[in-house]
Parts: structure tokens; C-alpha cells; sequence
């Protein structure tokens, strides 16, 4: 059967060729997967790169060893641990999901996909993931990799994303009973080592005698896509305000929303017309600059305006952290980029505001 002979060859060649990552089980080691590990590293995957992730992975890992020592962790030190992989309300969704682990289930991860999809933060891909790579349950995982894989070996040339339940329907009869995790694993390697968006290596592909599209030629095309709505631009101003012992200013962003519960500069609201509120009222000086970032729906453009404030000011927002206390690293992304357009730019001084 086509399907038999797909998966042999994947396992066979994941088996020497797997790639060494610090939350995987290397394969035929006889080890069990971490269901702690791989729900984690699939959170921090998401939208991210695997270059980017693993020392994320492995600082979190080396604070929070286990699911139970996360859930008891503050909130300010896991997002300050998570600035800068993006995407935060994955972090929020992070600590409630490891809390909901530790306090419904014991401190032990649910077995099932089903049961893992009632997990907060936790969709269709990871839970599948996690039930697959961690508890050998014959889940079909589907991400990014794994969908291209498909489009060519079936020659899918309906465009992404309607045809993500064909891809799946292939994938699920492609899943094994026996060592589903390791054949979910082999496609993803495979995605992101042969199988490659641009280039393939077809020539040296486990699978390239079953594969339709290396046959007819048109793997390099597939999978194709519906074409992409341009990103709209979004506009605002961000306040940056330094006392003289060095405090800064900064808030607690909102729960809900980009940057949810991360620590920030505040800013406008952020939209065509942005209003112009600073979080006190001062001379504040506007040198001319901008931050830029560029969010999955949209671009940011953020003016900048920074001030020296009096030691008595007291902000209608935010509170001013001692410069001690105060770790440019702990901030996302964004802001980051405004702490450092900000340097050079507060009167009578040119110091570092980290």
C-alpha cells in the first residue's frame, strides 16, 4: 500500500537523519518524549523559527523544569523571560494552561487530543502534537512543513488555505499506529530540510518515488496560495519619559490585546488618526524619529516622544521604575525599539537609559 511504503521510507530515513534538538527524543533511543518539554516547544514554535527557539527553550527550561515549577512562577518573570519571541498572549496562554495542568489534571499533561484541546492556549496543531510526539496517540499533525509535504506528494494544486482539509485527510491516512510521534516528527524534518518552500532537494527525498508533483514536474510550484490582502498601516506615539536618579517610566499593558500583559512604554491608541495624550503633561520633545514593526495584520508606525520628568511628577499611566530595577532586554520587541531610538535624546544627557 502507497501510505505503508511512504511511512517505512520516512521512518527509515528519520532514524538516522533526525535533527538533534534540545526538547526532542532522539529516535530508537527507547526514551519517552516530555509531554512537558513538547508542549512547550511547540507554544514557542509557533510562528517562530527553530533557530530563535532553542535558547528560549532552554533558559525556560533551566528555570522552570516542570510544568508545576511554571505554574508557580510570577507572570512579570515568565513575560520578561518571553520578550522578544513575539506573540504574546502565547506567553499569558502559556502560564494559564501549565496553572489549569497542576491544578485539574495533577501536574500531568491529558493523554488524548480531545482532552488537550480543552487546555487553554492550546489548538488543533500543538494538541495533536502533544498526543502524538509525547503519548504515541495516532493524532495527524499539521503545521506549515507537514501541509507542503503533503500538497506534493498528493499533487494538491488547489491554493492554501482551502485546501487545508484535503491536506489533512491526506495526512490522516499517512499516520501511523506505530510510532505516530516519530512520523510526525520525520515530516516535519523533512519539510524543513528537503522539502523546502523554494528549492526542493527532490533528488536526495526519502519519499521522491511516490511523490506526484517531483513526477510531473511541478513540486517547486506547490503548494500554491490565495493571494495576500496587503497589510495595512497603523499609527501612533510612544512616550518615553527618564527622571533624573534614571527611573523610567513604564506600564502594564492590558491583559487583552498585542503585547497583553507585557511590560511597555505607553503610548497613543494606534490607528489612522492616532490621539496625541501623553501619560503626563510636560515639554515633550519630538526628535524627529519613529519606531517601526510590523505585526502579523498590519504595520506600526509609532512617533517618538521623550521628556525629562521632575522627581515629584505623577503620571496619569504607568509608574517609574528605578533604573536598577530596569532591563531593556525585558521588553518586547517594539519597545525595545523605541528604548533605543530614545538614547542620545533627553536634554543635558546622552547616557543609556538600560
Amino acid at each position: 500500500m502507497r501510505e505503508q511504503l511512504i511511512g517505512g521510507a520516512l521512518l527509515d530515513w528519520y532514524d538516522v537523519h533526525a535533527r538533534d534538538l534540545p526538547w526532542r527524543v532522539p529516535p530508537l533511543s527507547g526514551l519517552d518524549a516530555d509531554p512537558y518539554r513538547v508542549w512547550l516547544s511547540e507554544i514557542m514554535l509557533q510562528q517562530t523559527t527553530v533557530a530563535a527557539v532553542k535558547a528560549y527553550f532552554q533558559r525556560f527550561t533551566a528555570l522552570w523544569p516542570t510544568v508545576g515549577d511554571l505554574a508557580a512562577a510570577e507572570d512579570a518573570a515568565v513575560m520578561g523571560e518571553w520578550a522578544g519571541l513575539g506573540y504574546y498572549a502565547r506567553a499569558r496562554n502559556l502560564l494559564k494552561c501549565a496553572r489549569v495542568v497542576v491544578e485539574e489534571h495533577g501536574g500531568q499533561f491529558p493523554r488524548t487530543e480531545a482532552e488537550l484541546l480543552e487546555l487553554p492556549g492550546i489548538g488543533p496543531y500543538t494538541a495533536a502534537a502533544v498526543a502524538s510526539i509525547a503519548f504515541q496517540q495516532p493524532a495527524p499533525v499539521m503545521d506549515g512543513n507537514i501541509e507542503r509535504v503533503m500538497a506534493r506528494l498528493f499533487a494538491v494544486e488547489d491554493p492554501l488555505p482551502g485546501c487545508k482539509s484535503v491536506l489533512k485527510e491526506h495526512a490522516t491516512r499517512l499516520t501511523p499506529n506505530d510510532r505516530p510521534g516519530d512520523h510526525a516528527q520525520a515530516l516535519m524534518d523533512l519539510g524543513a530540510t528537503i522539502c523546502t518552500p523554494k528549492n526542493p532537494a527532490c533528488g536526495i527525498c526519502p519519499v521522491m518515488e511516490a511523490c506526484t508533483a517531483h513526477k510531473r514536474g511541478i513540486a517547486a510550484d506547490l503548494p500554491k496560495k490565495a493571494p495576500k490582502k496587503a497589510k495595512p498601516t497603523r499609527l501612533g506615539y510612544v512616550y518615553v519619559a527618564r527622571q533624573e536618579d534614571g527611573s523610567v517610566l513604564l506600564e502594564t499593558r492590558e491583559e487583552k490585546g498585542l503585547l497583553g500583559g507585557m511590560l511597555a512604554f505607553p503610548t497613543s491608541d494606534w490607528s489612522e488618526a492616532p490621539t496625541d495624550v501623553p501619560p503626563f503633561a510636560a515639554d515633550w520633545h519630538d526628535p524627529g524619529l519613529e519606531v517601526r514593526h510590523t505585526f502579523t495584520h498590519f504595520h506600526l508606525r509609532l512617533a517618538l516622544r521623550v521628556t525629562n520628568a521632575a522627581s515629584d511628577t505623577s503620571p496619569q499611566r504607568g509608574e517609574f521604575l528605578p533604573r536598577a530595577l530596569f532591563k531593556p532586554s525585558s521588553l518586547p520587541t517594539l519597545m525595545r525599539k523605541a528604548h533605543d531610538l530614545s538614547v542620545g535624546h533627553f536634554t543635558g544627557d546622552d547616557h543609556d537609559l538600560g
